[in-house]
This record gives structure tokens, sequence and C-alpha cells, in this order.
């Protein structure tokens, strides 16, 4: 065998191993997505979190701060705030809703928590992310609470906030608040 006849023998040999070698790694890559996927599914489906329900903080005047915003940047505020309806990015025809909310600054909802705000998260499968949480030992301030246009359970994160999770029927929700989203 001549020096070309070995280096093109070489070059094949590489390009053989080297497209050998990425069909094993996508194989490995794919059979082990595919177990872990299978596996947790369920684990995933119960821990996800679809989005930001609202937005609560406490202020000295809630109704000069709503009143502000109303002016300022466009709010249509009223007794309890503001929503604003935004559309699901899996499913365009569907909506969602994020409430905007200032509390008085003497509010004990957000206790025990010491902070001045509270987030709500949008969830999916309330009762087994419950099930999940107690079990990881996160700390719950009540029961879940059935509405309805939705489901709530509040935690207390590692830091102190509490966090309230809410698990909405957005088609009950939009009746109460038709005609004052933004």
């Amino acid at each position: 065998m001549n020096f070309k006849s070995r280096i093109l023998s070489g070059k094949t040999n590489k390009v053989l191993i080297g497209t050998l070698a990425l069909w094993i790694a996508f194989g490995l890559g794919f059979a082990s997505n595919t177990i872990i996927s299978n596996h947790s599914n369920s684990e995933i489906k119960m821990k996800k979190v679809t989005g930001i329900g609202g937005v609560f903080f406490k202020c000295k005047d809630p109704q000069k701060v709503k009143d502000w915003y109303k002016t300022h940047l466009g709010f249509d505020t009223d007794q309890y705030g503001t929503n604003f309806e935004w559309r699901q990015g899996d499913d365009s025809s569907k909506y969602g809703f994020t409430q905007w909310s200032p509390f008085s600054e003497s509010t004990k909802y957000f206790a025990p928590s010491q902070k001045d705000f509270m987030i709500n998260y949008r969830v999916e499968n309330l009762e087994a992310l419950v099930q999940q949480l107690k079990a990881e030992g996160v700390e719950f301030t009540d029961e879940i609470e059935s509405y309805d246009y939705g489901k709530f359970v509040h935690i207390i994160d590692v830091e102190g906030n509490k966090i309230e999770l809410w698990e909405p029927i957005d088609e009950e929700y939009n009746k109460i608040v038709g005609g004052r989203t933004k």
C-alpha cells in the first residue's frame, strides 16, 4: 500500500469512526432523554409554574398609588388594582391574567412574611404539586382553598417570602374581571 492509499484509508477510517461516534452519541442521548423524560414527565408536570399570576405589594396609600398608575401609566384600576390579560404561548386562543394589586402597609395578608411584597405564581396540578412540596419539606401557611376561578395555597420560600400558588380557571376568572383588563 502506497503513501497516498494509506492517507486515503486513514481519512476514510476517521470519517467512518467520526460518523459512527456521532450516531452512537445521538443514540445514547436520545435513549437517555427518553428514559429521563418518561421517568420524570409527571414530576415536571407537577412542578410546572406557567407564569406570574399576580404582583402584590404594600404601600402607605393604595388608592393614591392606584390613581397615580391610572393617571400616568394608564392602568384601568378598580378596588383591587388591575389585571393584565395576555395570550398563552402554546395556544394563542387561550388567555391568562396577571393581577397587579397595591395593599395597605398594615395588611396581614402577607403574614407570616415580613416582606412588603408577595408574588402569585400560576401553576398546573396544584394538588400534586402540594404533595411533592410537602415531601420536600416546604413550609405551608394554609391548605388549598378552591374558588370558581381556581385553587390557591401559600408557601414560604427559603428567604421567608410568602408565595401564593394559583391553579387558575381562566374562563371563570375572565367572568369576574371582564371589562377591567389592560
